[in-house]
């Protein structure tokens, strides 16, 4: 049996040296994207780009409680981030949700990378 020392040793051994984020952190971001209607709404902004809660709303035609629950979990794990215009205009101020590029990185390099593979396998293995 090999002795990978303590449990403390062995989980930040997991994450690369110098890593922006703690085990912990990159745990939280990794939950966050598995439901999928946090999946969806951070899918709508990076592909579409910073978007209101009712353009976000409207899009992915969700409830408005059940959007900002989800995307206060988003942002509270810094996968989104909200944005606030400092001017107001003739609707005052405009509020606005973007991915952060770490919300962008896990899904384009974790999500996606998975749902890439699981294609290629089909393709390669299916009938």
């Amino acid at each position: 049996m090999v002795n990978h020392g303590p449990p403390s040793q062995r989980s930040d051994s997991v994450l690369p040296e110098h890593s922006i984020l703690s085990l912990e952190e990159s745990l939280a971001m990794q939950r966050s994207i598995g439901n999928e209607t946090r999946f969806r709404v951070l899918n709508a902004l990076v592909e579409d780009d910073a978007q209101s809660a009712s353009e976000l709303r409207d899009g992915l035609g969700l409830e408005s409680n059940v959007l900002h629950y989800h995307l206060d979990e988003l942002v509270d794990v810094g996968l989104v981030e909200n944005r606030k215009r400092k001017e107001p205009d003739s609707d005052g101020l405009y509020s606005y949700y973007r991915s952060t590029s770490l919300g962008e990185g896990i899904l384009e390099h974790g999500v996606r990378d998975l749902m890439r593979r699981e294609w290629d396998a089909l393709e390669e293995y299916g009938e």
